[in-house]
């Protein structure tokens, strides 16, 4: 199983979730939403040189400027981008252009009861898909914390041509579960492993991964 963990903020926290069995680390730069996990391109390029080469990184974006995207996925050399914005299909093929060799994973908003909160007709450019709650309220897109009725996520690993990365609310309690019931190709978990001060658990981290890699 595929496991993200989105919102590292510092070198330690990446190595210790990569030693737990966490395969991609998720780096937040370019904020335009309500987040604590924001880092700078230096930071989050200092990450990235830390890790061991077969562990993949993503840029977790807000940001909805193509040319502000490609310079930072540069920069950091990452493997993935996760677009969380309403970025237009034109800057999309224009970042797939000028960065053929990095995956694109195009952000799916699911609300509470399942409803799904974007237009995904138009994505035509997506190498991953990615199911994740939103809070309107907080101005929150992703990293929430927030759980939603996952027969959503089921549905669209059935019928999207794409994988499918699921998230929103996982935690070391339910990942298994959630992996039963809809058979990703991966699962993102953000505040479902963290200490009270923000860094990484480690123990809900290890528990995190062997919950989730022990799925049949």
């Amino acid at each position: 199983m595929n496991i993200q963990m989105a919102g590292i903020r510092n070198v330690k926290d990446a190595l210790m979730c990569v030693d737990c069995g966490v395969n991609i680390i998720g780096l937040l730069v370019g904020q335009a939403h309500t987040s604590d996990d924001f880092i700078t391109k230096e930071l989050a390029r200092e990450i990235k040189l830390a890790l061991p080469k077969d562990v993949k990184t993503t840029l977790i974006t807000h940001l909805e400027d193509d040319k502000k995207i490609i310079e930072i996925a540069k920069f950091i050399d990452v493997d993935y981008i996760q677009l969380h914005s309403y970025i237009t299909e034109d800057k999309v093929a224009n970042i797939r252009k000028q960065l053929p060799n990095k995956k694109l994973l195009r952000l799916i908003h699911i609300g509470s009861e399942g409803d799904i909160l974007n237009d995904i007709s138009n994505m035509k450019y997506v190498d991953f898909y990615f199911t994740d709650s939103i809070n309107t309220k907080t101005n929150q897109f992703g990293g929430t914390g927030l759980k939603h009725n996952i027969d959503t996520d089921r549905d669209l690993v059935k019928k999207l041509d794409k994988p499918v990365f699921i998230a929103g609310g996982l935690n070391p309690d339910n990942v298994a579960a959630a992996i039963k019931h809809c058979n990703p190709y991966g699962v993102d978990v953000n505040s479902g492993c963290r200490a009270i001060d923000g860094s990484r658990d480690r123990e809900k981290v290890l528990a995190f991964v062997r919950n989730a890699s022990e799925v049949n």
